[in-house]
């Protein structure tokens, strides 16, 4: 939000800093409007949550949540907003700092100005949010009423901690925010129990379980007694990371992923660089209080915690509070927001990204095969020799191709909007020559899916596309056991490329191939088989998606020249007892994620060996 003490809603000193800084174009108007909308004032009377933020008397940020069900918000007309609703009255910060700790209906009213309330009415289902500015006009909290003793909890204590609070404030902003981020979930009320488990800058176990499974939180930053800021952050669960936790401060960060570019919020950290957030746990009602410095990362600096991102905030906390049940809802979890990107790990969490080399090298397309209907080979010539292990990774940069720049919203491709078009994949070729010799090229076997892929298939190798390659990594290295033992690996689809480089140095008497795929892509067994001979007599194909009475002639055929090399064909699923009778100890897989979860349950006890590209 912007000051009210300018007769304009100008952009402040900080926002303009975050434009230079984003490089982001000038901005003519600033959207925020003066006073209650008429569409402010719609979300008040239909959504089932708001976001409050204040500062307390250290002038420390902090933010909660409230509400459970619509109705408990409304505008009482020339601009002020009433609320009314249950809230935790013993450790809810924001409750402590409006209300100083008076629990027994005291009407507690502001001199001056008033104390300065970020908000957010929010409503997930919808997918709608709109911001709030105001100061506040009065308040008074009452315990609620004793429960019966009946109700009394495991303790034998009938004061649960929970009272009605009725706050009165007036609007000076409001605006509109749009749905991206915003993970869908059906709000329901629920009576809080407040039971403190933890206060300070180091957080307990508990509090960092909540922050690993958030999928939003919501951020109060303000520009000191000018302006006040509260808005709701989202992403897939676990977007936000925790770097630290030590007994002077728990650090965290997140990415900032591609918005409106008003920077409303980063306006207010880059001059007052602290923040209030809350982490509520849908599930089960607990929810961790924090606040904390914070510091703006942008470019490589960014991009050194979280690799992949241009833009990220980090937290030092300088004190939390976790709170079991100390929410007056509950959420239901429904569809997450199509527009959430990859999670973000940091490189001490295994980022791939991580090691990823400078751009020195560029790879040349010089030969695309179809291999089956949305399988196909590519091969590559390097600008420079490099040298590359059997197994490895390929990474490389598809930006200039197909970054379309900074855009809003784009319903047509939502993930594209945080997308650096990076890719790495498993190296299908094995290297010629003398191990850790440079090689002059290099093949990939792809399924087309997503905007590489379809945007490979779509090249012609005669244009010869050149792209920045970033280097090769990863260690999926299969070992040959020892004398008698075997070396079973399972592939999924083209999960069978980590194999195929390494085929020409294993024994295929020891190998046990089961390889999941569907029927049409038969081709690829084709292939695989004519150049590796010998390999379908270690093989078990699984073949999904049609019974045998619904094959085409063709694909029956290729079903008995596959038996009739050796090869056993199933025409069904996996399942876990197909591989209980298999006596080795060390696994191998290769596949998407669903599948790898239920082969990681079937083959438990046992050590499994698999390549996780994580971001």
């Amino acid at each position: 939000m912007v000051s009210i003490f300018t007769e304009e809603l100008d952009w402040h000193p900080g926002e303009q800093a975050m434009h230079q800084r984003m490089q982001v174009p000038v901005y003519n108007d600033n959207p925020t409007t003066m006073g209650l909308t008429p569409l402010a004032v719609r979300h008040l009377s239909v959504d089932p949550l708001i976001a409050i933020g204040t500062l307390d008397d250290q002038k420390r940020p902090w933010t909660t949540v409230w509400g459970g069900e619509p109705g408990f918000a409304r505008s009482l007309g020339n601009g002020i907003v009433g609320i009314k609703t249950t809230v935790d009255r013993k450790f809810d910060p924001v409750v402590a700092a409006l209300m100083h700790g008076k629990d027994d209906g005291t009407v507690v009213k502001e001199e001056n100005k008033g104390r300065m309330i970020g908000g957010l009415a929010i409503d997930l289902m919808q997918r709608k949010r709109v911001k709030l500015y105001g100061r506040m006009v009065a308040g008074a909290l009452m315990k609620n009423d004793e429960p019966n003793e009946e109700d009394q909890d495991s303790e034998g204590n009938i004061d649960y901690g929970d009272g009605q609070i009725q706050l009165v404030q007036k609007i000076e902003q409001s605006l509109g925010n749009c749905p991206k981020y915003l993970n869908k979930k059906e709000i329901v009320p629920a009576r809080p129990k407040p039971n403190l488990i933890g206060r300070g800058p180091k957080l307990p176990v508990e509090a960092i379980k909540v922050i690993n499974k958030a999928d939003l939180f919501f951020v109060t930053s303000s520009r000191e007694d000018y302006d006040m800021d509260t808005n709701h952050r989202g992403g897939p669960v676990g977007f936000v990371r925790v770097i630290s936790n030590s007994n002077d401060g728990a650090e965290i960060i997140y990415p900032e992923y591609s918005g409106n570019r008003l920077y409303q919020t980063l306006g207010n950290l880059s001059v007052t660089p602290l923040a209030g957030l809350v982490f509520p746990d849908f599930d089960t009602g607990s929810v961790l209080y924090l606040t904390g410095k914070t510091e703006i990362l942008s470019g490589k600096e960014a991009a050194a915690y979280l690799p992949r991102s241009n833009l990220a905030v980090k937290i030092k906390v300088t004190d939390s509070i976790f709170v079991k049940e100390g929410l007056p809802f509950r959420g239901l979890p429904d569809e997450p927001s199509p527009y959430n990107p990859h999670v973000r790990l940091l490189p001490s969490e295994g980022n791939v990204v991580s090691q990823f080399e400078s751009d020195r090298n560029k790879a040349k397309l010089i030969s695309k095969e179809e291999l089956a209907p949305s399988v196909h080979r590519y091969r590559f010539e390097l600008n420079k020799p490099a040298p590359y292990k059997p197994g490895q990774w390929v990474a490389m940069d598809f930006s200039d191709e197909l970054d379309m720049g900074y855009s809003h919203m784009r319903d047509e491709d939502p993930q594209s909007l945080n997308d650096d078009f990076v890719r790495t994949f498993t190296v299908s070729s094995s290297p010629i020559g003398v191990e850790d010799e440079p090689q002059k090229e290099f093949e990939v076997t792809l399924r087309r899916h997503g905007p590489v892929t379809g945007f490979l298939v779509s090249q012609n190798s005669k244009r010869e596309l050149e792209v920045p390659l970033k280097g090769f990594g990863g260690d999926f290295e299969i070992s040959t056991p020892a004398e008698g033992g075997i070396v079973p690996f399972i592939a999924g689809g083209v999960g069978i490329t980590p194999l195929l480089g390494q085929l020409p140095s294993l024994d295929l008497n020891k190998l046990r191939l089961f390889w999941i795929l569907r029927m049409e892509d038969w081709g690829l067994v084709e292939d695989t088989f004519a150049r590796h001979p010998g390999l379908a007599k270690s093989t078990t194909i699984y073949f999904t998606g049609k019974p045998r009475e619904q094959l085409s002639a063709q694909q029956v055929k290729k079903i008995e020249e596959f038996n009739d090399q050796g090869a056993k064909i199933e025409l069904r699923r996996p399942e876990g007892k197909d591989f209980g009778s298999i006596e080795a100890e060390k696994w191998y897989l290769c596949s998407g994620q669903p599948l790898r979860d239920r082969l990681l349950e079937w083959l438990h006890g046992r050590t499994v060996v698999y390549e996780s590209f994580d971001y």
